[in-house]
C-alpha cells in the first residue's frame, strides 16, 4: 500500500475508518420510517471522537436514496438565509417556486414571496415553509446537517423556526454535531425544550478488537502486537487514526511514532480540551492522574467534596468524554495519555 490509509485531519472521512453500525442504523431507521417519530438526532462527543464522519456517512446514505434532498448548513453563518437559498437551487422545483410566487431578489436574505393579496413575504420563515410544501408535494424529504453547533443567536433562531416546521407537518429532518457543554447549553434554553427531549448520541470509545483487526491486516503484523496498538488507543477514534498515520509513517521506528502521535494529539487536541476546563475539573483531573486514585470513593476524600457537590463534576467529566465510568464506583481516563499530559500541565 503505497498510500497512507490513515488521516491527520478532523471530519475527512478516511480511507480506512471503523463504522458505528448500531448508532447508524438507529438514525437510518428513524428517518427512513413511513410515518417517522423522530426527525432530529443530535450527536455528542469530544473532540476527534467522530462525530462529523459519523453525521455524514448517514448522510451520504440517505442522500443515495430516492427522493432525499441533503442541505449542509454551516453553523456559523447566517442558517436561515442560508437555508433558503439552498432550497431555492434544488433543481427542478424553479417552475413550481415561480408559480407560488418565490422568486430571488435583493433582500437581505436572499429570497422574495410576492403575494399579490397581501404584498411581498420577506421573513425567511415563510419562504422556507412554502418552499418545504412544494417539496413535500413532490415526496421530498429534506435533511440539514449542522456540524458543531453552539448556543449562538443564530442557532437559536434556526431551532425556534425548525420546531415550527415540524409542527407543520413538514418533511425537515435534523442531523446536529456537538460538543457535549455546547449541546447542553443549547437544549436548556427557555423555548427550545424540545432540544432536550430529542435523541441524542453519545460517540463513545471504538471497540478494541476492530482497531486491533484494522492494524493487523494493515502493517501485516502479528496479533499480538496489533493489540498492543490498540489498546495504547483507549477505543479514542482520534488517536486510531493518528497512531496509524505516524506508524505507517514510520514503520522500523515504532517508538519514533507513538512520540509523534503523543506530540500530535497533544497540540490539535488536548491543548483545546485543557484549556476549556474549569478550574475545579482541573484539580479533580490532576488528583486522578497524580495519585492513580481511581475510586470515586477514595477520590472524594482525598478532594474532600462532598458527594452532591462531586457528582456534578464527575457527570460532567464523564458526559464531556474526559473521564470513563463503565466499571461500577471507579473512574478511568477514557483519553489515551492524557493522565500524563495532565501530569505535565497541573
Amino acid at each position: 500500500m503505497k498510500n497512507n490509509p490513515f488521516s491527520l485531519m478532523f471530519g475527512k472521512e478516511p480511507l480506512e475508518r471503523i463504522e458505528r453500525y448500531t448508532q447508524q442504523n438507529e438514525v437510518l431507521g428513524a428517518f427512513t420510517e413511513e410515518h417517522p417519530q423522530q426527525m432530529i438526532y443530535m450527536i455528542a462527543g469530544v473532540r476527534g471522537s467522530g462525530k462529523t464522519v459519523f453525521m455524514t456517512t448517514i448522510a451520504k446514505k440517505l442522500q443515495a436514496e430516492k427522493d432525499w434532498i441533503l442541505i449542509e448548513l454551516n453553523s456559523s453563518g447566517e442558517l436561515l438565509k442560508d437555508l433558503a437559498g439552498k432550497l431555492y437551487a434544488v433543481k427542478g422545483f424553479a417552475a413550481a417556486y415561480k408559480a407560488e410566487g418565490i422568486n430571488l431578489s435583493a433582500f437581505g436574505f436572499g429570497v422574495g414571496v410576492n403575494v399579490k393579496e397581501t404584498g411581498p413575504v420577506v421573513d425567511p420563515e415563510t419562504m422556507i415553509e412554502r418552499m418545504l410544501n412544494k417539496l413535500a408535494e413532490k415526496g421530498k424529504r429534506i435533511l440539514i446537517t449542522i456540524d458543531e453547533v453552539s448556543n449562538t443567536t443564530e442557532m437559536r433562531r434556526f431551532a425556534g423556526a425548525y420546531q415550527l416546521f415540524v409542527r407543520h407537518d413538514l418533511p425537515l429532518f435534523l442531523l446536529m454535531t456537538g460538543l457535549y457543554e455546547n449541546i447542553n447549553a443549547l437544549q436548556n434554553v427557555d423555548n427550545l425544550t424540545f432540544l432536550y427531549r430529542a435523541p441524542k448520541i453519545y460517540l463513545k470509545a471504538l471497540n478494541i478488537g476492530s482497531i486491533a483487526s484494522f492494524y493487523e491486516r494493515i502493517f501485516q503484523i502479528s496479533r499480538e502486537d496489533a493489540r498492543s496498538m490498540a489498546k495504547m488507543t483507549l477505543g479514542y477514534p482520534f488517536a486510531f487514526q493518528v497512531l496509524g498515520y505516524f506508524t505507517f509513517e514510520n514503520k522500523d521506528d515504532p517508538i519514533r511514532a507513538i512520540a509523534q502521535c503523543r506530540q500530535y494529539i497533544d497540540e490539535y487536541v488536548y491543548d483545546k480540551i485543557w484549556s476549556e476546563l474549569s478550574e475545579k475539573e482541573t484539580v479533580i483531573l490532576g488528583v486522578i492522574a497524580e495519585e492513580k486514585c481511581y475510586y470515586v470513593k477514595e477520590l472524594k476524600e482525598k478532594l474532600e467534596m462532598k458527594a452532591n457537590m462531586f457528582s456534578v463534576y464527575r457527570d460532567r467529566l464523564l458526559r464531556k468524554g474526559i473521564l470513563n465510568g463503565e466499571v461500577r464506583g471507579k473512574l478511568e481516563f477514557a483519553l489515551p495519555f492524557f493522565d500524563e499530559y495532565v501530569l505535565e500541565h497541573i
